[in-house]
C-alpha cells in the first residue's frame, strides 16, 4: 500500500495490488484495475519510488523471518 495525495489535498492509501497503470496527462492519473480513475499530486516516478520501497520493505520483511 502507498499513500497518494489528491489534488484538493486530501491524502489515500492504495493497494499497490490494484494499480492497473499511471499516466502523465500532464496530471498524473493513476487508473485501478477496476476502471477507477486517481488525479494525484505526485508524479509517475514519485509513485514508483514508493512502490518499490513498499516492495523492498515487504521481501526484507519476508526474508528476515
Amino acid at each position: 500500500m502507498i499513500t497518494i495525495t489528491h489534488l484538493d489535498g486530501s491524502a489515500a492509501v492504495v493497494n499497490l495490488d490494484l494499480i492497473e497503470r499511471i499516466e502523465s496527462t500532464p496530471d498524473t492519473l493513476v487508473v485501478l484495475a477496476n476502471g477507477n480513475k486517481l488525479i494525484v499530486r505526485e508524479t509517475p516516478e514519485e509513485l514508483i519510488d514508493r512502490a518499490m520501497a513498499y516492495k523492498r520493505g515487504f521481501l526484507e520483511k519476508s526474508i528476515s523471518r
